[in-house]
Parts: C-alpha cells; sequence; structure tokens
C-alpha cells in the first residue's frame, strides 16, 4: 500500500509541474485541452468556425484566470494544475480500481494494456534486455511524438493512446 501511494504522489507532482507547463503553452501542441466537438460548435449547426474555437479557447484561459486580471499567474496555473491532476486521478482510480474498495494495489497500478510492453517497444534488438542506445532511441521516439509526430503506421489526427 505504501508503495502504490508513494508511486501515486510521484505521479501527481510531476502532472502539477507538467500541467502548468501545458497551460502556459496553450496545451499538447500549443492546442489547448482537448475537448469535443459539441463544446466547440457553440451554436449547434454542426459546423465549427474560427470564431468558435477561439470563443472556446477565450473561456478557458478566463476560466483560469480567477482574479480576472488577463494573464496566468504561478498560482493560477498551480490551480488548474491541481484540478486538472485530481481528475485524472480520480478517472484513474475508478478505471483501474478492479476490486472496487476505493484504493489502488500494486497489480491494479500496473493492470492496463501496456503493462509489461515497454521491454517489448524499447528492445529493438529482441534480444530481451535494453541498452542504453535502445533506451535513448525510444526516448527520442517519444520525445518525437510530443513534438507532434506520430508513431509508426499511426494516422496523424488520430490520437495516442495514454496510460
Amino acid at each position: 500500500m505504501r508503495k502504490a501511494a508513494f508511486i501515486a504522489v510521484i505521479l501527481g507532482t510531476a502532472s502539477i509541474v507538467t500541467t502548468g507547463a501545458v497551460l502556459a503553452k496553450g496545451g499538447p501542441g500549443g492546442q489547448g485541452p482537448r475537448m469535443s466537438f459539441e463544446e466547440i460548435d457553440a451554436d449547434g449547426n454542426g459546423e465549427v468556425t474560427q470564431a468558435e474555437m477561439d470563443a472556446m479557447k477565450a473561456a478557458r484561459f478566463a476560466a483560469s484566470d480567477t482574479d480576472g486580471d488577463g494573464v496566468l499567474s504561478l498560482e493560477e496555473l498551480t490551480a488548474q494544475g491541481v484540478k486538472s491532476v485530481a481528475e485524472r486521478t480520480e478517472k484513474m482510480l475508478a478505471q483501474r480500481d478492479t476490486n472496487g474498495d476505493g484504493v489502488l494495489s500494486p497489480d491494479e497500478m500496473t493492470n492496463s494494456r501496456r503493462a509489461g510492453k515497454m521491454l517489448e517497444r524499447f528492445d529493438t534488438d529482441g534480444n530481451g534486455s535494453i541498452s542504453k542506445e535502445e533506451f535513448e532511441e525510444a526516448s527520442n521516439r517519444m520525445r518525437q511524438r510530443g513534438k507532434g509526430q506520430h508513431r509508426p503506421g499511426q494516422k496523424p489526427g488520430t490520437e495516442t493512446e495514454q496510460n
């Protein structure tokens, strides 16, 4: 239990820091937080205009700008980050708490489609271990995906699987 709690704290802290940076840039890839088509299509006509996208972006910014001064302070970014982390951790608990006890065991923390696949993905020569070179290559691939590039075979515009 202690190990799972420790991991959750580390993940939460990392998410807070990351969320602040993401909000400052306007979201992943500079595109802002993910939202549904229906949220953006304010007039409900089945088409999204630039004006509707700009309005949604302005509304999200205004919601984070709690003092209304037109800029986001460290405190406002942190508050938004804490809110985002809380929402993500609630979702993670709901998804992974397979026995419904309200807490995550170490087994439930690794209970995902991607668990155990890191070695497979990183071990490009198939020898059952990851060399420093393989690790660095995989890290570079992940960084490139963070810059808008996609996995081999993944079509542009499709979401990358998140854990």
